[in-house]
């Protein structure tokens, strides 16, 4: 789940480190009173789940509160990568000396936590990665021992950062990282950091995702949820108990269990296609799951074929085809369906699949490719 950056901040805030401030406005009369009130250079920062804002005119310096109203007014309803912006953060202008990024999130590749940090600040992290890998600095954390203050420090002197400043970017490397463990966050992000004119450090943004499946332990974070924020899809399919997400492929993906489903998008990948999206059905994949499987991947106008991946353990291959035959008659699917059945009674299932007019193998690996030439062919 991810945060708005006000959300983000004010987390921050909780566990020490110094931000920005500013209030959030829903309209421009709002951001204007705001702007007089807090008086001199503001930033007019639109609110939504999506990076890019700059590049994209979402954020406008205002001197005055009428260049504080009229930057709100563009702000606000702005298209910003598919998210319409509704609300705008007003915070006060800041003497920036120096920017840095820093930010903690998890290398799934180490299976570790990592800190990382580049003196290339307020820019898209990801395009620095991408262009000047050499330009970011990490460090992995130990998930029992936690992050050290040296490691903190050594990055610090990394960056090239005054020997008089590296101890006051270590409490705040520190503070950000038990906000990302204390909050179960899988990213705490700020992005500028910045040393100001007068030495301080200062949090100029906010950046937070939390781990959606730790949101029992905080119903306070679930209760910062902003449902205009999420892709209506994945928000019907979560209503529904259904693991969705979507991708941008075009071939859909329908399976039970999720480790069967990343399997899945690895073999149409190996086959040289590009999966529509994460479907995982759950355990039962009765005739309900995949007929509501079923309208999730073909709301997608992208989706060329469906590849069905079914594996029966508990759950009698033939009892989830009839329930894959009954979704079919429910749902109008207009595009090739692929279904590989394996597991109990499968081989009862692929003769009822048979009389419903699909053709189901039990190879993983000749599905996907089917699955490719079938998308291709479309």
């Amino acid at each position: 789940m991810n945060l708005h950056e006000h959300q983000a901040a004010e987390l921050f805030a909780k566990h020490g480190i110094r931000i920005n401030g500013g209030e959030v406005a829903l309209t421009p009369a709002a951001a204007e009173c705001i702007a007089r009130a807090t008086g001199g250079l503001v930033v007019i920062k639109a609110q939504v789940h999506s990076g890019g804002r700059g590049k994209a005119g979402g954020v406008k310096l205002a001197r005055t509160p009428q260049e504080a109203r009229a930057a709100a007014e563009a702000i606000i309803g702005l298209d910003i990568r598919g998210h319409t912006v509704r609300k705008v953060l007003v915070a006060p202008g800041a003497d920036i000396a120096q920017e840095f990024y820093l930010g903690v999130t998890l290398d799934r590749t180490r299976r570790q936590n990592v800190l990382m940090a580049s003196a290339e600040g307020g820019v898209d992290i990801e395009e620095v990665a991408r262009e000047r890998p050499d330009r970011i600095v990490r460090a992995l954390i130990d998930p029992l021992l936690g992050l050290h203050p040296w490691q903190a420090r050594q990055i610090g002197f990394a960056l090239g950062i005054a020997f008089e400043k590296v101890a006051g970017f270590a409490t705040i490397a520190r503070q950000l990282y038990d906000t990302y463990v204390a909050e179960d966050a899988t990213l705490a992000e700020i992005n500028p950091l910045v040393l100001t004119g007068a030495g301080e450090w200062l949090a100029l943004d906010a950046k937070m995702s939390i781990d959606d499946n730790s949101l029992f332990r905080h119903p306070e974070l679930e209760a910062l949820r902003d449902l205009d924020e999420e892709d209506p899809t994945e928000l019907d399919a979560r209503q529904s108990g259904i693991s969705f997400v979507k991708l941008d492929g075009d071939i859909g993906c329908i399976v039970n269990g999720a480790g069967l489903a990343m399997a899945t998008m690895d073999a149409v990948k190996l086959h040289g296609g590009e999966p529509a999206n994460f479907l995982d059905v759950g355990g039962g994949a009765s005739a309900d799951q995949v007929a509501k499987a079923f309208a999730l991947v073909t709301a997608d106008p992208h989706v060329r074929a469906i590849l069905i991946n079914i594996f029966g353990g508990i759950t009698r291959g033939d009892v989830v085809a009839e329930g894959i035959a009954e979704a079919r008659e429910r749902v109008a699917v207009t595009v090739p369906i692929v279904v590989r059945l394996s597991g109990t009674n499968a081989e009862e299932g692929r003769v009822l699949l048979a009389a419903s007019g699909l053709t189901a193998t039990e190879s993983m690996d000749e599905a996907a490719a089917e699955a490719v030439r079938a998308a291709h062919a479309a």
